[in-house]
């Protein structure tokens, strides 16, 4: 059997003040555009009409916006969707606004009516509808955010059972990380909000926290066997005995998120988009967030020589605990 990466020695930590910098100017960068203009909510969240429209021929924009203001939809939102015949009109009318999903099917009724009437029947073809209620999309958006925050709570009840306190609060800190970075990618991408991206989001969460509980449980084994080596080293000494079976995990997990942005189409896309970038931004909080945090945990509350939490012993002596300190700065 090939083993890939087998017996290195990097040292991932050394980098962790640069990858803390520039993951913090991402998630400004992000967070700061989501301050200017708020999160692009799918139809789903926001209520209103979203319709997939194909043309034999190539339309003007400008054209289609103009018929459907003279029929009084006005507001629309007109997007080009893969090639130069196909588009999705988003649109709401203003007395409809408080009405059930079937006030948003006359919505979509009406625009079908508008684009027949001036192109002819065989000249459009409506691909898929999307009808929702603002009250139906304001209780979907509930829902979604009590599901994050159900995750959270289950991620540190498994935590507080898992791991001793110190490893919990790194872990938690990691995955804070990637729900942060995620929604700036969000932005940064002008990606749509819908619920198959709330599914992925939960995703990212569960695939992150488990890359960094492989990493914590390595470095319990080391710890168990009572090195005379820093935390530092031992982390990094976890990193690279991990780092086979993550490379060869996160390559397949990513070959079919690639799959899927590339092939699925465009309702898909938006999943894969944070599907792979989840990929990433989980290997990069749990080497380069969650390490480092342990590190200023220890830091700041020594372990006391002897004492035990779980299944893991400390027996590192008073001199490893001060290297411990000065590799952590």
């Amino acid at each position: 059997m090939v083993r890939i990466l087998h017996g290195t020695n990097i040292d991932f930590i050394r980098w962790w003040k640069w990858a803390v910098g520039i993951t913090a100017a991402f998630i400004i960068l992000g967070i700061g555009s989501l301050a200017i203009k708020g999160v692009n909510y799918s139809i789903e969240f926001t209520g209103g009409t979203l319709m997939q429209l194909q043309f034999t021929n190539p339309v003007d924009v400008g054209a289609l916006r103009s018929s459907l203001d003279q029929a009084g939809i006005t507001g629309a939102e007109i997007q080009q969707f893969g090639n130069a015949r196909e588009f999705t009109v988003r649109a709401q009318e203003a007395e409809q606004r408080g009405a059930a999903t079937s006030g948003a099917e006359s919505v979509a009724t009406k625009i079908q009516n508008v684009l027949v009437q001036k192109y002819g029947a065989g000249q459009v073809k409506v691909i898929r509808t999307e009808a929702v209620g603002p009250r139906v999309g304001d209780e979907l958006r509930r829902d979604a955010i009590i599901a994050m925050l159900l995750s959270f709570l289950v991620t540190t009840v498994y935590l507080a059972i898992r791991f001793e306190w110190r490893f919990g609060v790194a872990a938690l800190v990691a995955t804070g990380h990637d729900v942060f970075t995620t929604l700036a990618f969000l932005k940064l991408m002008h990606l749509e909000v819908s619920l198959t991206v709330v599914a992925a989001i939960l995703t990212v969460i569960g695939y992150s926290l488990n890359d960094t509980i492989i990493i914590f449980d390595r470095v319990r084994e080391d710890l168990r066997k009572g090195r005379k080596e820093s935390l530092y080293q031992t982390l990094n000494r976890a990193i690279n005995e991990t780092l086979p079976r993550s490379i060869l995990t996160h390559a397949t997990t990513f070959a079919a998120t690639m799959a899927l942005l590339i092939f699925a189409g465009e309702v898909i896309r938006p999943f894969a988009w944070v599907m792979a970038f989840g990929i990433f931004t989980g290997t990069f909080s749990s080497i380069y967030i969650a390490s480092p945090v342990l590190l200023w945990i220890e830091r700041k509350w020594p372990r006391k020589l002897g004492t035990s939490k779980g299944s893991s012993t400390v027996t590192r002596t008073s001199a490893t605990r001060r290297s411990t300190v000065t590799a952590a700065r």
